[in-house]
């Protein structure tokens, strides 16, 4: 099974164009009517959005000098099924393996 997440280089980006505080990207994004709190934007540059309102991207870009493609890089991660040992798999199958007999050995000289 195959699923698409999404790798986000915003804080990337913004350390290639010498920027190091959340702080600084709030007035670049002011400056194209994007008002977020200092929350939100903290949030925006450290964490990967799970939603992206695309006013947003394009006045990150703009402000960044930057493509969406320098933002989101996606990310294939190929998942395994999970083994659950029904599977028709290489190995002992339940019905040859088979008990091995006890040897019970008394230490020597311990009589009965």
């Amino acid at each position: 099974m195959r699923t698409i997440q999404m790798q986000w280089n915003l804080r990337q980006v913004m350390a290639d164009r010498g920027m190091f505080q959340t702080s600084e990207l709030m007035p670049l994004l002011e400056e194209r009517g994007i008002h977020l709190t200092r929350e939100h934007v903290y949030r925006l540059v450290t964490k990967t959005p799970q939603r992206l309102n695309t006013e947003v991207l394009v006045a990150l870009c703009d402000a960044l000098g930057c493509t969406p493609n320098d933002l989101i890089v996606p990310v294939v991660a190929e998942q395994r099924a999970a083994r659950t040992g029904t599977h028709n798999e290489g190995g002992p199958k339940i019905g040859s393996i088979r008990p091995i007999r006890a040897v019970i050995r008394r230490p020597d000289g311990v009589d009965e």
